[in-house]
């Protein structure tokens, strides 16, 4: 009795930690048709969780390849390319995690919205059946600020959405939540502080 109230609490503890991870966690089969998910997948694939189960990721996502042919999901021409699929079949020859970089488009009412996934697939038997953890991570600002992004040519500021200027390092904290630790390169040490540089301060670059 005891043994099983302990194994009960640990599946407790892994199912409150599995829905404490804030990025989508599906767990899938090898035509990526969905076992179990996370909260924070439930969040974006439909508002009843069961709706979801045993239909492939693509139908659920609202990928606009699910529908274009009457197999659905993982059938058509486009899907030969998907990353999430590839990742999967990958992880499932291999037996070793995956990581791909994918862009999906998805529908959304009359609307198609691209996403920007760092996609994660990692090997997981379960009761002798053959399933993938898939992790897919949102990494759209990070792609929006590898586009072209306006920076003067002399002060090297940048300019944002709202057509302000900002420093760089502030632009980058408020958009990515990056912390910056300041220091001197070389060069503009040697300038500000020759005294300080000795010999260090006379070598060529």
């Amino acid at each position: 009795m005891q043994e099983n109230t302990s194994l009960i609490n640990q599946m407790s503890f892994s199912h409150t930690v599995y829905n404490a991870v804030p990025s989508p966690i599906l767990v899938v089969n090898e035509d990526v048709r969905i076992i179990d998910h996370n909260q924070a997948a439930g969040a974006i694939l439909a508002p009843q969780s069961q709706a979801v189960l045993r239909r492939r990721a693509g139908e659920v996502l609202h990928c606009l390849n699910a529908n274009r042919t009457p197999e659905g999901c993982g059938r058509s021409e486009p899907c030969r390319e998907c990353v999430i699929r590839g990742s999967v079949n990958r992880c499932l020859a291999t037996g070793t995690l995956t990581r791909q970089k994918a862009r999906l488009e998805l529908a959304d009412g009359e609307k198609v919205n691209e996403v920007h996934f760092l996609v994660s697939a990692a090997p997981l038997k379960h009761q002798e059946q053959k399933l993938v953890v898939l992790i897919l991570e949102d990494i759209g600002e990070i792609v929006e600020l590898r586009r072209m992004l306006p920076i003067c040519a002399r002060c090297k500021n940048v300019r944002d959405k709202e057509d302000l200027w900002q420093r760089v390092d502030l632009y980058l904290s408020k958009h990515m939540d990056l912390d910056f630790t300041h220091s001197l390169c070389p060069d503009c040490a040697a300038e500000l502080y020759p005294h300080l540089m000795g010999d260090k301060a006379d070598k060529p670059n």
